[in-house]
């Protein structure tokens, strides 16, 4: 789709939970490409309208995406020589703003797709994360929501392995067994954000017993969310847990955003 102003750029982006930075024209001095108040948008894939092409531009894209990469969140003014520091013909001096918009995008596997499980993946489609719902029960995913990835295979464990660093990683399936061989495995990871398993107390020590007897650190046993939840959010139904595992999983990506 070709975008002719900004407004309808960002408001797309942010229909699709996708951060980016905006680039403003604060002020110019002598012939430069583009006047005060030119914009232009920079996701981590595209580009959108224009502040005047060239080297200038082609930094300025660069350095916007650099802020995204860092997940910076302040924004920022830099002058650029034209001449001197880009060798553009214009000669000119131009004052830019880079203001990141980021969009918290966790990436979040759920395992299960019990009642609980189909409760929780509802609540976590109205956030801005990217969900990956998995189940081997091809039958369980009668409704999915919108933006959702339904993964239905044999072994989930390979789901573990293919997440990206950083991944949110939920486990509630119909298996204990295998609610302990995913938990080993993204314990063997460590390079995740938050890890948690649905049960009891009673469930929680045997897990940390039986993982403990596999050679995981008491470290990495100590990061292991279960029971999962907010532990002052009550009730036993899959709507109460829901609300319980979401709200612990919001106040963990509300502290990651970083400033920079």
């Amino acid at each position: 789709m070709i975008y002719h102003d900004w407004i309808s750029v960002l408001h797309s982006l942010r229909e699709k939970r996708e951060s980016c930075v905006l680039i403003t024209v604060l002020s110019e001095r002598g012939s430069v490409p583009r006047d005060r108040g030119s914009k232009m948008v920079v996701s981590a894939t595209d580009t959108f309208l224009t502040i005047g092409g060239g080297h200038l531009e082609y930094q300025c894209i660069a350095q916007a995406r650099e802020m995204l990469q860092q997940r910076c969140t302040q924004p920022r003014s830099e002058e650029f020589a034209l001449a001197a520091r880009l060798g553009q013909c214009c000669g000119g001096h131009a004052t830019l703003l880079f203001e990141p918009l980021m969009q918290q995008q966790p990436e979040i596997q759920v395992y299960g797709a019990g009642h609980v499980g189909q409760a929780l993946v509802n609540l976590l489609a109205t956030l801005p994360c990217h969900i990956t719902w998995i189940d081997s029960r091809a039958a369980q995913f009668r409704a999915v929501p919108p933006g959702v990835t339904v993964r239905q295979v044999e072994d989930p464990i390979d789901c573990v392995k293919e997440a990206a660093p950083d991944s949110y990683f939920v486990v509630m399936t119909h298996d204990h067994p295998l609610d302990l061989a995913l938990s080993e495995a993204i314990l063997r990871r460590g390079d995740f954000r938050y890890a948690g398993v649905i049960g009891s107390a009673t469930k929680a020590q045997r897990f940390r017993y039986r993982l403990e007897g596999k050679g995981i650190a008491a470290d990495s046993l100590a990061r292991l969310r279960c029971p999962i939840g907010l532990a002052d959010v009550k009730g036993k139904l899959p709507a109460e847990i829901a609300v319980a595992v979401a709200g612990e999983i919001i106040s963990v990506y509300q502290q990651q955003a970083i400033s920079c």
